[in-house]
């Protein structure tokens, strides 16, 4: 296996704050196997990587793998500490985590990916990357030896994951719907008629029809730049998708706040086809500003329409993601 050096470990006192651990120094990672992961909580990209970044970090702790986990935020919300500490709680992240919401740890790496693994050996030279999500073979067998270089008995099997909920694999051959924003700041296919007025508070509808992969809003809504916030009670959001799961970051709007609604597919209730985040009636509640997962299709996937319905106002729509 082929390693070239790719350059030196940056420090990472660009960090405001640490979760897990106090700061980590480069005095005390000299002699270990660094392994450094970029994500953002909300990223599905990343969530489908943790599996495999929890299992390295559970098997190879105490044979000279330190895993640390940056985290540089996407969303304005994600700069919370309090947000980050609930979903490190709720995902179990164990492993140290740098917390980097001015992009200052980003930087110094010259990282532009979530989520990205950086691989440093025990003299602190940056070995291999990866960026996005896969490679789970090839960057474990690079820790593997790593750790043998560095004196370690490391054997040659691998992690077994079977990850499953927001963790699991996409069905990639079924993929045929495009992560969506719905802040005016990166937004694409809205089709609500008249088109989005940004900042603005005003009443939008439902096209007649939604072609694949386009997007529209029912209700007084009013579009900003990097979230929909829904103004009066009633308010729809709807999505011609093709994918088995369909997630969306969504948020209350006040901490402690929850605002309820509903999910249908094609008219009806999800039934079997409910996500994580509702029951088989479609019901459920944003109580956190977080990704929901709320659509996993357990059969014939095929173009479908996804609406949700928010009887109470105040709800704020980031992201639609598709697995």
């Amino acid at each position: 296996m082929d390693l070239p050096v790719e350059g030196h470990l940056p420090g990472l006192d660009g960090a405001t704050g640490w979760l897990n651990s106090p700061p980590l120094t480069p005095e005390e990672l000299r002699g270990k196997v660094v392994l450094v992961d970029f994500w953002t909580y909300t990223c599905i990209n990343w969530l489908r990587t943790l599996g495999y970044v929890r299992a390295w970090h559970e098997k190879y702790k105490d044979q000279g793998l330190v895993v640390i986990g940056v985290h540089t935020p996407e969303f304005p919300f994600e700069r919370d500490v309090d947000n980050v500490r609930e979903a490190v709680a709720d995902m179990n992240v164990e492993y140290p985590v740098a917390l980097d919401p001015d992009y200052e740890v980003w930087e110094a790496f010259a990282n532009r990916y979530w989520p990205a693994v950086y691989i440093a050996d025990v003299e602190g030279r940056i070995r291999h990357h990866h960026f996005g999500e896969g490679g789970y073979e090839e960057c474990e067998r690079v820790v593997q030896r790593l750790l043998r270089d560095g004196g370690e008995t490391v054997g040659e099997d691998l992690v077994s994951v079977v990850p499953d909920g927001l963790e699991a694999q996409a069905d990639w051959s079924n993929l045929k719907s495009p992560e969506t924003y719905l802040g005016y700041l990166q937004a694409e296919n809205f089709a609500s008629p008249g088109g989005a007025e940004p900042d603005e508070r005003r009443g939008y509808a439902l096209p007649d029809r939604l072609r694949l992969n386009e997007w529209g809003l029912d209700g007084e809504w009013t579009v900003g730049r990097r979230a929909a916030v829904l103004n009066e009670a009633g308010g729809r959001l709807a999505f011609r998708f093709h994918a088995r799961d369909v997630n969306l970051i969504l948020g209350p709007p006040t901490r402690g706040a929850s605002v309820p609604f509903r999910v249908l597919v094609d008219g009806d209730p999800p039934g079997d086809a409910q996500g994580l985040d509702v029951d088989q009636e479609g019901n459920g509640s944003v109580t956190q500003q977080r990704l929901y997962q709320l659509v996993r299709e357990p059969g014939r996937i095929e173009d479908r329409t996804f609406e949700i319905t928010f009887p109470e106002p105040g709800v704020e729509a980031y992201c639609f993601t598709f697995g």
